[in-house]
């Protein structure tokens, strides 16, 4: 009993097979392919179905039922050699500077002419900051090894992990998608904030964590992660608390999760709660998952008014030169037109669900999900996600696939089907529909 609770154990810490005791493996997936978006040319794309990575685990049996274990493992965005994904879409994201157009138009009045023409600049310097073409979505820091980096010990009572994981309220989303968190069809393209990419509606991963996992021969499993300061996707929270259960028997794979994050002020962050997984049948594979989002204070909002100090308002405080005495009262009346709008538009609050299946004919499956977002802020802008797929086997390690997939968006909602490894990015006009289609390769080593 002990060793098979043990192996079961060392199951939940990789994402890849076991490894056998006392060694050091490297492993990784190559995944790339073509892909088209909606008013997009086409494009290859590294990492639709599955992230790009390279990595190295190992283990040790150290007796008595305990083993130490590492994992570091690295992006590799095949298209480029860098480490660093871009948006797929070229298009520009409107709603962060939701609302700061006529605030600035407002404020600006007593200038006429010239007030108009610095607002519609300053509106236009502020959109360029916040979406830099050609830089990183992911990964700015150009961490090595972003995806995981971690040292544990398995003892006869559980895992004990420390460093940058997968947290238990991702896991749970990830089991519960028809597209496993990949290609055009994942139920992520349409989670999160309307202000898109910039407000994650899951907590991935979490830096400066450590996590305690157990797993019963019987099925029944769980986790608990506590991350310390700098934790979260962004390195950004003061503190950070996941905690998951999940049963994984009899055919079910399926879970329960709650994240929750405190900014740098410690004020709550992100908070998501997830219940959902799937269910094997025969050739059918079944899913069903239901994702609540909730963030009032985004850790990114201290990166946001840094930058407006440091790259906008030394511009303004110039132009303004003419306005003699008025000056600093138009420029203070400025930066409390971006600073209250920055705040309303990062926030979050929507409710999210996903159904579909798999069914598997010969070598290959068949996928097919329909996802919808209910945003709950006054934006009310809602987003539906139809996605179609398939995938055949060339191997047991290298496979070909092809996705369909659209969103409908609603109001000022601007998603667009993205890939496993780099963010959608932007449709062209908010409240439009936007499609992808892909075909690509993976080969898992």
């Amino acid at each position: 009993m002990k060793t098979k609770f043990l192996a079961a154990v060392i199951a939940t810490c990789f994402a890849a097979p076991v490894m056998a005791q006392s060694s050091v493996t490297i492993y990784g997936i190559a995944d790339a392919g073509l892909m088209k978006q909606s008013g997009q040319t086409l494009r290859v794309v590294s990492g639709i179905a599955d992230g790009s990575r390279l990595g190295f685990k190992g283990s040790e049996d150290i007796g008595g039922g305990f083993k130490a274990i590492f994992n570091l493992e690295a992006r590799v965005e095949l298209d480029s050699g860098s480490q660093k994904p871009t948006l797929l879409s070229d298009e520009q994201g409107l709603f962060l500077t939701r609302g700061m157009g006529a605030g600035f138009n407002s404020v600006l009045a007593p200038l006429g002419p010239l007030g108009g023409a610095l607002s519609a600049g300053v509106l236009q310097s502020i959109r360029g900051g916040f979406q830099v073409k050609g830089s990183a979505a992911v990964n700015a820091e150009g961490a090595l090894f972003d995806r995981t980096s971690m040292v544990g010990l398995i003892t006869p009572f559980g895992a004990f992990l420390m460093g940058r994981m997968y947290t238990p309220g991702y896991e749970v989303f990830a089991a519960s998608d028809v597209f496993e968190s990949g290609t055009a069809g994942a139920w992520g393209g349409i989670t999160g904030g309307t202000a898109g990419f910039t407000n994650l509606g899951v907590e991935i991963r979490s830096s400066k964590s450590i996590q305690y996992r157990i797993a019963t021969p019987a099925g029944l499993g769980g986790s608990l992660m506590y991350g310390t300061k700098g934790s979260g996707y962004l390195n950004r929270y003061n503190k950070f608390y996941g905690a998951a259960a999940t049963y994984k028997a009899n055919g079910f794979d399926v879970g329960v999760a709650h994240n929750r994050g405190y900014d740098q002020s410690d004020r709550t962050s992100l908070v998501t709660s997830t219940i959902g997984g799937s269910y094997t049948m025969g050739e059918f594979k079944f899913f069903a998952g239901y994702h609540d989002q909730r963030n009032r204070n985004s850790v990114l909002l201290a990166d946001y008014t840094a930058g407006y100090n440091a790259q906008i308002a030394p511009g303004i405080a110039a132009q303004l030169v003419p306005a003699g005495p008025l000056a600093p009262v138009l420029a203070a009346g400025m930066r409390t037109v971006f600073l209250n709008n920055i705040g309303a538009n990062t926030q979050l609050d929507a409710a999210s669900y996903q159904v579909g299946l798999h069914y598997r004919v010969g070598a290959g499956r068949v996928m097919a999900s329909v996802a919808h977002q209910n945003d709950r802020s006054n934006s009310d802008s809602d987003a539906n996600l139809f996605a179609l797929g398939y995938d055949y086997n060339l191997s047991k390690r290298t496979d070909i696939y092809t996705v369909v997939a659209q969103i409908n968006n609603k109001n000022e909602g601007q998603f667009i089907p993205g890939a496993a490894g780099s963010p959608g990015g932007f449709a062209k006009v908010p409240g439009s529909n936007a499609r992808a289609v892909q075909v690509g390769i993976r080969h898992r080593f």
